[in-house]
């Protein structure tokens, strides 16, 4: 398994009804790696998940066309806010049991880091918001919160 080092990343609040997101700690560039998250593989449907886990678990299948698996994202893999399109991409990577999160374009320090939740294995962007159907729930607007 490979060196897993920490990622130049933290969470803060949004601003915005999303709540919190990860930001980038410094400028990362297309292609570049922005974290690698270890994940935990649980072997069931999607929907046989609690619910609210539901919202932070990941495809295996979608990401590596293998076993149908569920998988948690561990680090800050769980955490990134949608987008569309995004400014990052993932790939599932099946020798490390982990996620990789690369960078789909420039991204500024301080930017909000983010992922497409309805693109097919883990791209930037799509049409349609596929996600948000399947889990009956609305994407929070990009608009500051209600104080």
């Amino acid at each position: 398994m490979k060196k897993v080092l920490p990622p130049s990343i933290h969470v803060a609040l949004t601003g915005t009804a999303r709540g919190r997101g990860v930001f980038a700690g410094k400028v990362f560039l297309p292609g570049e790696l922005v974290e690698v998250s270890p994940v935990v593989l649980v072997d069931c449907k999607h929907f046989d998940l609690p619910v609210e886990i539901t919202h932070y678990a990941f495809s295996w299948q979608g990401l590596t066309g293998g076993a149908s698996l569920q998988a948690l994202a561990l680090g800050y893999g769980s955490l990134y806010n949608h987008a569309n399109p995004a400014n990052m991409v993932y790939r599932g990577d099946v020798e490390n049991n982990a996620i990789v999160f690369l960078a789909a374009r420039r991204i500024e320090a301080g930017e909000e880091l983010t992922i497409n939740y309805s693109a097919p294995g883990g791209g930037a962007a799509c049409e349609g918001e596929r996600w948000f159907a399947q889990h009956d729930v609305q994407p929070c607007p990009d608009t500051p919160a209600d104080n």
